[in-house]
């Protein structure tokens, strides 16, 4: 089976499509070796990844018919060696987030199960008017397990993590706005128009300094006041002696 997914490069920016518009973009788990592989072999001077889907939909989630076979390979395996293969499924959602890059989730029309992961995977999400999102692995009898649901409480808390998981119903574009799960929603039309302007401002700074608030804002709610306090400290005293030229 194919992969259905590509990465095209140009400049400090990646971009990552699923492309299997046939079948709105569903994922198989070789989508997500995929998107690990590219993780790994990503050049060190990419600052910006943008991932989307192509054709109507940002991904419809699992393929179904996938599902069939891979499901009982998993559940012959014993439990480490399971979970050891969900590991690497994992690992490709969960590179989208390291402290040197940005990405940025364009998503339209559905973005469901492991869509709605995927988008979660990335650090901000420009939607258009009509998307709709849905953490729908409970109506499958499984869990969200690609690293949606730690990201899914740092957004919206647990509660309404809670009732979106355990419920598998549907978020529009302007609920997702309103509760922090998108930064920007669009008219279809402007989707790429939108992306672009984001990805310019993001790159329109100092590298280090964006890698460094980074690192501030995705660590800040693991630490103490005293202990942010302390990082932002550091975290200056490194950006001044590098434009001083005194850096390691």
């Amino acid at each position: 089976m194919t992969t259905g997914v590509r990465c095209d490069r140009a400049g400090p920016v990646a971009t990552i499509t699923l492309s299997r518009p046939e079948v709105l973009n569903a994922q198989t788990p070789s989508t997500w070796i995929a998107l690990r592989d590219f993780g790994r072999a990503l050049p060190g001077d990419v600052r910006v990844v943008v991932v989307r889907g192509a054709g109507r939909a940002f991904s419809a989630g699992l393929d179904l018919a996938a599902a069939q076979a891979a499901l009982p390979e998993l559940a012959a395996l014993e439990p480490d060696p399971a979970a050891d293969r969900i590991a690497g499924y994992q690992e490709g959602f969960t590179w989208l987030h390291r402290p040197d890059l940005i990405s940025v989730a364009a998503v339209q029309g559905h973005a469901i199960g492991a869509g709605f992961q995927l988008a979660l995977a990335c650090d901000l999400r420009i939607l258009t008017e009509d998307a709709q999102l849905s953490m729908a692995e409970v109506q499958l009898g499984l869990v969200p397990d690609l690293a949606g649901t730690g990201r899914l409480v740092d957004l919206v808390g647990y509660a309404r993590a809670l009732e979106i998981c355990a419920t598998g119903r549907r978020l529009g574009a302007a609920e997702a706005l309103r509760t922090g799960l998108a930064n920007l929603v669009v008219p279809a039309a402007e989707l790429d128009a939108a992306v672009d302007d984001l990805v310019a401002g993001l790159l329109a700074n100092n590298r280090d300094a964006v890698v460094e608030i980074k690192a501030l804002l995705a660590g800040a709610a693991r630490r103490s006041p005293a202990e942010q306090l302390a990082a932002e400290r550091a975290a200056q005293v490194r950006r001044v002696r590098d434009l001083a030229g005194l850096g390691e």
